[in-house]
């Protein structure tokens, strides 16, 4: 199990180890992809190029994006992962890496849990 905060602001967010660090991710359900991670991580995930991709975002506009795959430990497991690198140092948590969990967010008691429902990938 994954357990996270809500911010003052209403935003859920995890922590995730990522590259000997970690890093506070936002959850973020109106994303279906694995994770958006900042572009100071890329060298250090050693990521292998897999495509360009485009991306829908919320206001309707499309954004062409590289694709890469990294390993990334993800509650207790190595999930292989496709993301994208942004300038930003803001992490996305998108509803691909939930694919085996419950998502349970408690927004007056400011609680998230992720509790693994499936055991394999």
């Amino acid at each position: 199990m994954i357990r996270g905060h809500v911010s003052d602001d209403g935003t859920p967010y995890v922590a995730l180890p990522i590259a000997g660090s970690t890093w506070q991710a936002v959850v973020d359900t109106g994303f279906n992809g694995y994770l958006e991670l900042p572009l100071v991580l890329q060298e250090q995930l050693h990521p292998t190029f897999v495509g360009r991709a485009t991306s829908r975002l919320a206001g309707g506009q499309s954004v062409e994006e590289d694709v890469f795959l990294v390993n990334i430990p993800f509650d207790d497991h190595m999930i292989r992962a496709a993301v994208t690198f942004v300038d930003s140092d803001e992490l996305l948590l998108g509803t691909a890496m939930l694919r085996c969990h419950q998502l349970r967010i408690d927004f007056p008691m400011r609680s998230l849990e992720l509790v693994r429902t499936v055991d394999h990938e």
